[in-house]
């Protein structure tokens, strides 16, 4: 780059003074050193005797550039043409020195700098305020129509009864309408029915509209089939009533229809005669047990829900397992989970599932865990034939410890004496839970122990939970691992509500926190050999056998209501003849 910056440099003709003048207000700028070139290599300058020459740049050859050099004068612009060209070339300088798009990684807080992040948070300011709307389009409007086309179209219609049937055309009353003396009402009405939980089956018909004489007879009739209290809340009953024999009385029950049991359906009928009479409906029903297996994975839950087993029997057989050990322990993602359910299939599609039967780990094609349900008390047993929880005690409620077994100072009282027990932290009305088997020697109110139930648990092992707000067991009653038998309150000589837990061996307080064990049961004889007869013979059921549905017989075929599907009926008969 040539440069006349320097003064030894000053050119001595007109020309080349004026050229310095204006590169020295160009200095420090590409726009001097290229202003500075085009002066020395004559590129924009003309020949002092020749004043047609166009001031602009223009391409010279390499002769013209390595020539004899010469004098040189700058060419003014005289035309409007050039003096817009001339505008605009120095505009374009001045643009180019104002640098609005800097780089931003160089020189970082200064003047230049920001003056480029300012651009930049201008241009994304005016790009944002162009994003579109996301509100939906608005479609095109719907047809008007005035009063008289509507009416021309309801004409045209038919509509329901159960929407009003105000279709069709109208005409005007004349001399031969004649006003009836009262609405006619339906013959019948038809209507559904549902026994709520604490409801009586007598009060659910009085409030469906059946009269007090048929709903003692229904009453007397159903009950005479099966016994009331079995019937399930939630059942839905289909009542049909009759025309009524005058105004303002009692419409008669008609016919009657509902599932009394999963395996009973029973119909109260009106015969010819006017009397009310019941007809049973046996539902043939299947109760092959339901057996899932599958990949236990990540999670047993999802995995087991996933190979169709009902959520209730999910959860029996994560306590199940959990009360023979650590689930992390007994299960791990490869193995094979072995549930059996009982399970009921009606004729009619319906299904029912019910508790778990048998809870099963293999892992490498091994038995590693099996456990069945048995005896009365519905106890799950090892294979072995014995029944163990290795989990030990319990906690009774999920509170921390607030005070320990020992001497202390009473906070009532006032006086150190002994602290036989352990209290725990927990919120007003907290269930409190058995620690483990046992049957309740006492419950009720027991001096400064406030509301306390005293539980038996063998060996000479005794529990009591005191300050208790309510009881939920009464003495003598038997109480498993984990049952609520109270709700933590602040009864008796107490400051607040907690549970005060005391546990006894031979009649003497020990600390319950030093005490843990197990509860065993043992099969032996005749009764062990009943059990592996069966544990034997309920892992022989398959596989998933129980879900498919079950094949009707001729006498299980419901007859078609509709002609359509009557002549279907028949053309497949003459087919198949």
């Amino acid at each position: 780059m040539l440069t006349l910056i320097r003064h030894r440099n000053r050119p001595r003709s007109k020309a080349g003074r004026v050229a310095y003048g204006k590169c020295r207000r160009l200095r420090g700028s590409k726009e001097a050193a290229l202003y500075q070139a085009r002066v020395e290599t004559g590129v924009g300058i003309a020949p002092g005797d020749d004043d047609s020459g166009d001031w602009r740049a223009a391409a010279l050859s390499h002769a013209q550039i390595i020539g004899e050099p010469r004098q040189r004068i700058l060419q003014r612009a005289h035309s409007l043409r050039e003096k817009y060209d001339s505008w605009r070339f120095e505009m374009g300088e001045k643009l180019d020195r104002i640098d609005l798009a800097p780089n931003l990684a160089e020189d970082i807080g200064s003047t230049h700098w920001l003056r480029g992040m300012a651009t930049m948070v201008g241009l994304a300011a005016l790009a944002l305020s162009f994003w579109p709307s996301f509100n939906p389009l608005q479609a095109a409007p719907a047809q008007v129509l005035d009063e008289t086309a509507r009416e021309e179209f309801r004409s045209q219609a038919i509509m329901p009864l159960a929407l009003g049937a105000d279709s069709g055309s109208r005409m005007g009353a004349t001399a031969l309408v004649a006003d009836l003396p009262s609405a006619p009402e339906r013959p019948q009405v038809q209507l559904v029915a549902t026994l709520v939980q604490g409801d009586s089956f007598e009060r659910m018909l009085r409030r469906a509209g059946v009269g007090a004489d048929d709903a003692d007879r229904v009453v007397q009739l159903v009950s005479g089939a099966i016994p009331l209290g079995e019937i399930e809340s939630g059942t839905q009953l289909d009542i049909t009533l009759g025309r009524r024999s005058e105004a303002g009385a009692t419409r008669p029950l008609e016919e009657m229809e509902f599932r009394a049991r999963f395996d009973l359906a029973l119909a109260i009928q009106r015969s010819e005669s006017g009397n009310l009479a019941l007809v049973r409906k046996p539902i043939r029903v299947d109760d092959t047990p339901l057996r899932i297996r599958g990949t236990v994975g990540s999670s047993l839950y999802r995995s087991a829900r996933a190979a169709g087993a009902p959520a209730s029997a999910v959860q029996q057989y994560l306590k199940a397992v959990g009360d023979y050990g650590d689930l992390d322990q007994v299960l791990r993602a490869s193995d094979t989970f072995d549930m059996i359910v009982t399970y009921r299939r009606a004729a009619t599609g319906e299904r029912q599932a019910g508790e778990l039967l048998y809870a099963g780990v293999e892992r490498g094609g091994e038995a590693k865990t099996q456990l069945m349900r048995w005896g009365k008390d519905s106890r799950f047993y090892e294979a072995s034939g014995v029944g163990e929880e290795r989990s030990g005690l319990m906690r009774p409620v999920p509170g921390a410890v607030g005070s320990r077994f020992g001497m202390r100072r009473h906070p009532i009282l006032g006086y150190r004496r002994m602290h036989s027990g352990l209290d725990y932290r927990a919120g007003y009305g907290t269930p409190i839970r058995a620690v483990t088997d046992g049957r309740v020697l006492s419950a009720g109110r027991a001096g400064g122990c406030g509301i306390a139930v005293k539980l038996s648990h063998g060996s000479g092992l005794q529990t009591r939970y005191c300050h208790m707000s309510r009881m939920a067991v009464n003495a003598g009653q038997s109480v498993r691992r984990g049952q609520v038998i109270g709700y933590v309150g602040s009864t008796g000589l107490s400051t607040g509500a907690h549970l005060h837990y005391e546990m006894y061996r031979n009649g003497r307080a020990i600390d319950p926190a030093s005490v843990r064990y197990v509860t065993r049961a043992q099969l032996a004889g005749e009764e062990l050999a009943r059990f592996r007869a069966r544990l034997a013979q309920i892992k022989t059921i398959e596989t998933g056998a129980a879900l498919e549905d079950l094949v009707k017989l001729p006498a299980e075929e419901e007859a078609p209501q509709r002609e359509i599907d009557k002549l279907a009926t028949r053309q497949a008969k003459h087919i198949g003849g």
